[in-house]
């Protein structure tokens, strides 16, 4: 089990979804529950971008959090800071939302009555990005695994390479980038999201890419999942 810092607990609103998110990846989310409507109006309502964060959890499988609870949620989340909305008349939001930081779940508080009367709140404490000794053999090998998976990919879906930047050299940048872009279950990524530094967090990428680089080339198949943006994802 992975071992984190401790912090000062903090309230967070919270927004379940079927995914995890990465610190620095933009997600667009569409927002019609009334009960989220609500907490992206009082987000908006605050002065400052940078108070406008709310916490993204993902929900276990088969799982829903009115009749579970925290069970149904991972332990570890990403903070979104709410960067732009759109509102429409009937009440809608199409926001964009960059993910900030990472957090451990300790409580949520379920509205009583009606679990679905307004939206959830969590007590989480901040986890911050420890240090860790550079380890530039292994961002190498990742860069490069990365790179083939990518190409790969892209012959398999397209008939040709995916375009995408150049690997990061920065060690942790690195780390997130290939969580946020591997196409991968949603555990999966969680394991990595919550690995306890960049370091760990590479060497569980490097196991996944030459995994799945492997399964896509002795298989002449594609997982499960659109590696194409997926747009607007619904609450």
């Amino acid at each position: 089990m992975a071992v984190y810092a401790a912090s000062v607990p903090s309230s967070l609103p919270l927004f379940p979804l079927n995914a995890a998110l990465v610190p620095g990846l933009v997600l667009p989310l569409h927002i019609f529950e009334p009960r989220y409507r609500r907490m992206i109006e009082e987000l908006l309502a605050r002065p400052e971008e940078s108070d406008r964060e709310f916490g993204i959890i993902a929900v276990r499988d088969g799982r829903e959090v009115e009749s579970s609870g925290i069970s149904a949620l991972h332990e570890i989340g990403t903070t979104a800071i709410l960067r732009g909305a759109q509102e429409y008349e009937d009440g809608r939001f199409d926001i964009v939302t960059t993910g900030n930081r990472r957090f451990r779940l300790q409580a949520i508080s379920l509205p009583p009555g009606d679990p679905t009367a307004t939206f959830l709140e969590g007590e989480v404490d901040f986890l911050d990005e420890p240090a860790c000794d550079p380890a530039p053999e292994l961002v190498a090998q990742v860069s490069r695994l990365f790179a083939q998976y990518r190409a790969l990919l892209g012959q398999q879906m397209f008939g040709e390479e995916i375009l995408s930047p150049a690997a990061p050299d920065d060690q942790g940048d690195l780390a997130y980038l290939v969580t946020a872009s591997m196409v991968l279950p949603v555990a999966e990524r969680q394991r990595l999201l919550a690995a306890v530094d960049s370091r760990a967090r590479l060497i569980e990428a490097r196991s996944l890419l030459i995994r799945e680089t492997g399964l896509v080339t002795m298989l002449s198949c594609l997982p499960a999942l659109d590696i194409a943006s997926p747009g607007y994802c619904p609450n």
